[in-house]
């Protein structure tokens, strides 16, 4: 946990390293350079071939147990488990990439989706924009200090979403005893893309399992 403002926000989890942010941020903009390219490219036999060679070399530097030390495993030789709280996408590129303002139980902010995520010629993969909901509406919770564990999210695909579009969004928020309700819409300017209602059950942030921070040396 970590207070800013007088507010404590939902941390669980260490952060990434700042290798890991530049890491996804170039592997985003790589996929959606190869899948655009005409022909096969000896750029790409090059770059694969590099990657090959330091998967090999990573391997020897990471735990050999995939599962993360949390909880009952924190003291295991699992791997270091990185906070999923709040911008996934800054060391995953899997997820999408955001810019979010949070004030009290609203929230508004920016997303333009890359050639990455592409489903349909030319627009967003509805997979991607239910992951993109889950993460907003999440890490909204997260930064007013009350999270918990998604209980439904359902989406509503009012319009195609463009790929390369600066699009906006808007986040709001209930709570109801343990029960957080939440209501996010994805625009572009003022023409409504898709809308999502999620339900989620506080949690309660003395009762998190304990998470093993990040170790010296190579892993055991």
């Amino acid at each position: 946990m970590v207070t800013e403002g007088g507010v404590v926000r939902w941390v669980f989890g260490e952060p990434p390293l700042s290798q890991t942010q530049d890491l996804a941020a170039v592997m985003r903009r790589v996929i959606g350079l190869a899948t655009s390219l005409e022909r096969e490219e000896d750029t790409i036999e090059v770059l694969v071939a590099q990657l090959v060679k330091a998967e090999r070399a990573l391997v020897d530097l990471v735990p050999d147990e995939a599962r993360p030390r949390v909880g009952d495993d924190v003291g295991s030789d699992g791997r270091v488990y990185l906070d999923h709280a709040r911008s996934i996408g800054a060391f995953n590129a899997c997820f999408p990439e955001y810019q979010i303002q949070v004030v009290g139980d609203r929230a508004t902010g920016t997303v333009r989706f890359p050639l990455a995520y592409e489903g349909p010629p030319g627009l967003v993969h509805g997979g991607f924009i239910a992951v993109f909901f889950d993460c907003i509406i999440q890490h909204h919770n997260c930064d007013v200090g009350r999270a918990g564990k998604t209980t439904s999210l359902a989406v509503s695909y009012r319009r195609p979403t463009p790929l390369g579009t600066d699009l906006q969004f808007s986040v709001l928020r209930s709570e109801d005893g343990d029960r957080i309700s939440s209501t996010a819409t994805l625009m572009s300017e003022q023409l409504v893309l898709c809308e999502a209602e999620m339900s989620a059950v506080a949690g309660d942030r003395t009762k998190l399992p304990e998470v093993s921070p990040r170790r010296t040396g190579h892993a055991l």
